[in-house]
């Protein structure tokens, strides 16, 4: 978890110091932030900037809804780019571990509990999708699978009570 530093007084303005915080990706998840940060940088801008022109050739400002509609776009986008260049600046690429005695970032492996059995792949938390079995190293169940080998139970506290979990294959 990033920390952040307490505030501190800067000539009568606040300023906070933060840590950086390493981004868990896998090679692919890497690729595929730089390709959504290329297209937002080139092609997005690009028909941003056009549709505000657009709406700028249509008169007044203040009653125009599509100029305003695009300038918010357009802040939508440099905010995701900003956030993008961060992400990839502290991208750190996880390969995938196949064959190991435990559970790690970029294992896949299988466990059973009492709705059956699943596969998971543990990933970093920008690329976790539960639906496919991609569960995050910063979830509860991710963090209580970390390190651990097959023949493991694991307890996971959910609303109606607890689920345990036992691993019975690492892949």
């Amino acid at each position: 978890m990033e920390q952040i530093e307490p505030l501190v007084p800067t000539h009568g303005w606040f300023s906070i110091k933060h840590k950086r915080m390493s981004i868990y990706l896998s090679a692919e998840g890497l690729k595929a932030l730089e390709q959504e940060l290329e297209d937002r940088k080139t092609r997005i801008r690009r028909e941003i900037a056009e549709r505000i022109s657009t709406a700028k050739d249509m008169g007044d400002l203040s009653e125009n809804f599509e100029y305003g509609e695009a300038k918010d776009d357009q802040g939508s986008n440099e905010v995701r780019i900003a956030n993008l260049e961060e992400m990839v600046k502290n991208a750190v690429v996880v390969k995938d571990r196949s064959g190991g005695s435990d559970i790690h970032l970029g294992t896949t492996f299988v466990a059973q509990s009492p709705a059956g059995k699943k596969q998971f792949s543990l990933v970093g938390s920008t690329e976790a999708n539960p639906l496919e079995g991609k569960i995050s190293n910063e979830s509860a169940l991710g963090t209580a699978f970390l390190g651990k080998s097959v023949g493991d139970v694991v307890a996971i506290a959910v609303p109606s009570g607890k689920v345990e979990y036992k691993i019975i294959e690492i892949k």
